[in-house]
């Protein structure tokens, strides 16, 4: 009974944590990180224990995966200097500073030990740093920046995290044979990605029904990643090249009301997997302090400040050369950018810690080889945290004041008239599909000029966006008519309820009409 009493007490607190963040200007990972540690002091929470080999495989494909997916191909592409210079260089650097650091100020604390705390807290995290990043309004190339790092720089890090591992269980390591590994292993993912990512295409090129698909989806990231485990080789390029390559295929493998399903399904599913992250790196807080009891509070607070120190100043310090270095690099395919100074500050203060860290360090075996306790495994789960819970709450409560110092804002008004064109071309492409329909024998001429009559407004609204001497009443017109809609659907709902309610209409009935006026709402603007 007692421990129903604690997962109980675990998942109210969970649920509390997410109504604050929902109601709060503070995006949820800093709360999550608050409210994660302190489950950790719950009476019975050091009762948890993890398997640490499921960690890593039951939560990174689908983190990764998804994180992919929904990436921007071509903001990629665009960046693609400072996010592979960002994703190989400062994660090398961060690795080998933090190694250093902790070898010298821990006492006792083997090079390979060191190596492993390098290698978790090496790679940023794409959740907690977009999340936060999107919610204070931070520049879009700041964000594509950052979250195409995070994405790039899992696969380095987690590779040099598990040669690490392996030397430390092994008490072997040879960097030549490392570095050569490392290619085999990253060629190998990005091969397996594309092979999973082609087949699952050609297989949902076939399929039209929504459950199906969003299973598919789900199992997705397992089938590029567990061959590639069981390989060897970079299971984690797997996940990340099919969610790539599938979320570029996508417009044409999902119907429209099987994407806006399985897009809710994947934000509410990546949303649970990281709360549940928090929540467990929390508990498995409480569990590492008892471990480390012989050391004294004074030295972990001191063994804390120095890595994250190390961290934070690394990335800091070397952004600006990696940036120079970049600026050096000729990519065919890559715009000329003006070189901004305070971009590459707010690149180098976004360098959060999250998912991956927290996965990677409870991931961590409980023995070498040999039978021994792999040495030190508390110790940096305890640094890990450390370093997860200051890169995430300080950044990204200064980030804000930050961008406004800094004075670097997207320009809006280019995002809204690509937007605008992007919509006109659209309707100028409906109204040719209608001019050659308009001959055809099903198609009546009311329906047809009805139809027409809306495409034309709509391209009439778009084109006053991109009129500075409109004056405004195209716009006011439309919004004024969606208002009214919007009223008219609330009747429509209210009936339906009533028509439920009195017996006329099953629940089922009344779900896929009120999904239909859900849908017809949802287009709505205002």
């Amino acid at each position: 009974m007692h421990g129903e009493l604690v997962v109980l007490g675990v998942l109210l607190a969970a649920g509390a944590f997410l109504v604050v963040a929902a109601r709060s200007v503070v995006p949820y990972p800093i709360l999550m990180v608050a409210g994660g540690s302190a489950l950790a002091f719950l009476p019975g929470a050091s009762e948890f224990e993890l398997e640490p080999e499921v960690v890593l495989l039951a939560f990174l494909p689908p983190l990764l995966y998804s994180a992919a997916f929904f990436s921007s191909l071509q903001d990629l592409r665009a960046n693609v200097r400072a996010i592979g210079l960002l994703a190989v260089g400062m994660v090398t650097v961060t690795m080998c500073s933090v190694a250093v650091v902790a070898h010298a100020v821990i006492p006792d604390m083997s090079w390979e030990a060191a190596f492993v705390l390098g290698a978790v807290v090496s790679p940023t995290d794409p959740v907690a740093a977009v999340e936060i990043a999107t919610r204070v309004r931070a520049p879009r190339r700041l964000i594509t920046i950052v979250e195409g790092e995070s994405l790039i720089n899992d696969s380095t890090g987690l590779i040099a995290y598990k040669f690490a591992v392996a030397a430390a269980a092994s008490g072997a390591f040879s960097l030549s044979e490392a570095l050569g590994e490392f290619v085999l292993s990253a060629v190998a993912g990005v091969g397996i990605g594309l092979a999973v990512g082609y087949g699952i295409r050609l297989l949902r090129r076939s399929l039209d029904d929504a459950p199906t698909e969003i299973a598919i989806s789900l199992i997705t990231p397992y089938l590029a990643y567990l061959p590639a485990e069981v390989l060897g080789v970079s299971a984690v390029l797997a996940a990340v090249v099919s969610g790539l390559y599938l979320g570029w295929y996508s417009p044409e493998l999902v119907t429209p009301s099987t994407r806006i399903q399985a897009y809710a399904f994947w934000e509410v599913f990546v949303f649970a997997l990281n709360a549940t992250l928090f929540v467990l790196i929390g508990i498995q807080l409480h569990v590492a302090l008892e471990a480390l009891q012989d050391r004294s509070a004074a030295d972990l607070a001191i063994y804390g400040a120095a890595i994250t120190a190390a961290v934070m100043l690394t990335r800091l310090l070397f952004v600006f050369p990696l940036d120079w270095i970049g600026q050096r690099i000729p990519t065919r395919g890559e715009p000329d950018r003006d070189h901004d100074p305070r971009l590459v500050g707010l690149i180098g203060w976004t360098g959060m810690r999250g998912a991956v860290s927290l996965a990677a360090a409870l991931a961590i075996p409980l023995e070498t080889d040999a039978g021994a306790p792999f040495p030190d495994r508390d110790l940096i789960i305890f640094l890990a945290w450390t370093v997860i819970a200051v890169t995430i709450i300080l950044p990204g409560l200064t980030l804000p004041k930050l961008i406004e110092v800094a004075g670097v804002y997207d320009d809006e008004e280019t995002v809204a008239e690509q937007e605008a064109r992007a919509r006109i071309a659209a309707a100028d492409a409906a109204l040719a599909r209608l001019d050659e329909l308009g001959g055809e024998d099903w198609v009546r001429d009311e329906t047809h000029a009805r139809m027409r009559g809306a495409y034309d407004f709509r391209k009439r609204r778009f084109e006053a966006r991109l009129d500075d001497g409109d004056d405004g009443q195209i716009e006011q017109g439309s919004q004024a008519y969606q208002r009214l809609r919007r009223e008219v659907l609330q009747a429509e709902r209210a009936e339906i309820v009533r028509q439920r309610n009195r017996g006329l209409i099953t629940d089922e009935i009344m779900r896929r009409i009120e999904r239909d006026l859900d849908l017809e709402d949802a287009r709505l603007e205002i």
